[in-house]
């Protein structure tokens, strides 16, 4: 065996004359963790395919354990031991573990009938290659998505793995999950297993990885050890610019709170939430994936009306029953899936920016096309919403794009109180960075911000107070100046 596992030499890809890969190279040695991260576009996705044989290169070469592998289909690659774990896991959601687990195996082997005590016995060797605690009966839509990953890395590995390809694994996963991942990763790196961790986010890049590939706009920027990596150079390499990172204080704040919750409970879900914010500023509210923190979101917005306790706007007490009844108080709300919760996908990005203001900008039954024209092309241009078409479908845009999407359709309705559940959840490290600047700004000007996450740097950088939820229930609430991430973890957990 040489030095590298995997080495992907000069390798060039275009789709209808646009070049998506320009001489890229990426080399894997055995059994390390490496980490291939860019920016949405920047091509990782497209070598993926190239390596794992869904596509097939223009130019360049490809070896595997020291042999080229000239023209790769996808069988080739998995008899060679690359797995490639993609974000939706290519799982099948109405069978059982063990049948997700076994099926593969039943049609390699070209079996006509179903041996269930077999397909038993290859299911319990899988998942006990990891130590994974499973019903192997469940249904795997009834999974977590935690428990899904899971299922998708035992499948890997009964086919004598050397590779595993992981794109983009944490996205939906919480903190606890992420290390839970991480500790298995290590595993398999103890087991021979190179692993090629897919990440634009920079925490979880120097936790895991050794080394380091960056591409920007198709093309190799840097690869090196992580060691040798900081915060800064990272961001460079990503997207081509320097970042000052801003921790917000608040400039100037309004006397009264525009929002004041007191004992907010909803059933089931928490109880006795009480805390204020006023104009101004930003207040961050965190927590584990049971803390309740996405049920209190949703019971601020009316989507899960409260079942105890007061609501407050400018000093006045509300009953916030609905969406409409919150938006009538000037309330807007960024959810955290902005793919089903906060976008029209098919429709125009136009349409999805105006869709929060359709009365205004109606004339009795018809639409005032001037007005909805002027009131797009302000916000493409306010959130620099990279398009060259707002009449293009929301879904032909990068992850931070569809998010400034779902800010301006809030921000047009001119709210005085904004709660965004994940803001930056699946957004690439430049369009964060712009959206944290786009919220400071916000707030400077006078409106009272809500940052749900748990994203701990975000929240630290952003917000002047935190509000900590465990069981449902307040754990603290601090004043960020005053603490460390590792203090509001120990709170946390």
């Amino acid at each position: 065996m040489g030095e590298y596992l995997l080495r992907a030499i000069d390798i060039h890809k275009y789709f209808a004359g646009v070049r998506a890969l320009d001489g890229v190279t990426l080399e894997i040695k055995p059994g390390e963790i490496h980490c291939l991260a860019g920016e949405n576009g920047c091509g990782k996705s497209t070598l993926i395919k190239i390596i794992s044989g869904v596509y097939q290169r223009d130019s360049g070469t490809i070896e595997f354990d020291g042999q080229a592998m000239n023209r790769i289909t996808p069988i080739d690659a998995i008899m060679k031991g690359i797995q490639v774990i993609y974000q939706d896991f290519s799982i099948f959601p109405n069978l059982t573990v063990m049948e997700n687990l076994a099926i593969n195996s039943q049609l390699a082997a070209n079996k006509k009938l179903v041996n269930w005590k077999n397909m038993r016995k290859i299911a319990e060797e899988a998942v006990a290659k990891i130590d994974f605690k499973v019903d192997l009966d469940a249904v795997l839509g009834t999974l977590s998505v935690a428990e899904k990953q899971m299922v998708a890395i035992c499948r890997a590995l009964m086919f004598n793995a050397r590779l595993i390809i992981m794109d983009e694994p944490t996205t939906s996963l919480t903190k606890k999950e992420v290390q839970a991942l991480f500790k298995i990763i290590l595993q398999l790196k103890a087991q021979g297993i190179a692993i090629l961790f897919v990440s634009h986010k920079l925490d979880e890049v120097f936790e895991i990885s050794e080394r380091f590939t960056v591409f920007r706009s198709g093309k190799l920027i840097k690869t090196g050890n992580t060691a040798d990596l900081d915060d800064k150079k990272f961001s460079y390499y990503m997207t081509g610019r320097e970042f000052d990172v801003k921790t917000f204080s608040p400039s100037r704040t309004t006397e009264e709170p525009l929002l004041e919750v007191k004992n907010l409970t909803l059933d089931n879900s928490f109880e006795n939430i009480s805390f204020s914010v006023k104009g101004g500023e930003i207040l961050g509210i965190t927590g584990l994936l049971d803390s309740g923190r996405t049920e209190l979101a949703l019971s601020l917005f009316g989507m899960e009306p409260a079942t105890g306790g007061e609501i407050f706007i400018h000093g006045k007490p509300v009953k916030i029953t609905s969406p409409q009844v919150a938006i009538e108080n000037k309330i807007g709300f960024v959810p955290e899936d902005r793919l089903s919760e906060g976008l029209f996908l098919p429709q125009s990005i136009g349409d999805n920016i105006i869709i929060s203001e359709i009365d205004r900008l109606t004339n009795g039954i018809l639409m005032d096309k001037s007005r909805c024209k002027e009131e797009i092309d302000r916000w493409v241009k306010e959130m620099a919403i990279a398009t060259p078409d707002p009449g293009n479908a929301a879904s032909t845009l990068s992850g931070g794009n569809q998010q400034r999407i779902v800010l301006a359709k809030w921000l047009a309705c001119n709210p005085d109180v904004l709660i965004l559940n994940g803001p930056t959840v699946g957004v690439d490290i430049g369009s964060k960075h712009d959206i944290h600047a786009i919220l400071q700004e916000l707030a400077d000007k006078g409106m009272a911000i809500i940052i749900i996450s748990d994203d701990l740097p975000e929240v630290m950088e952003n917000c002047s107070r935190v509000l900590i939820l465990k069981h449902g229930r307040t754990a603290g609430e601090l004043s960020t100046q005053d603490i460390t991430e590792s203090m509001i973890l120990d709170r946390m957990m």
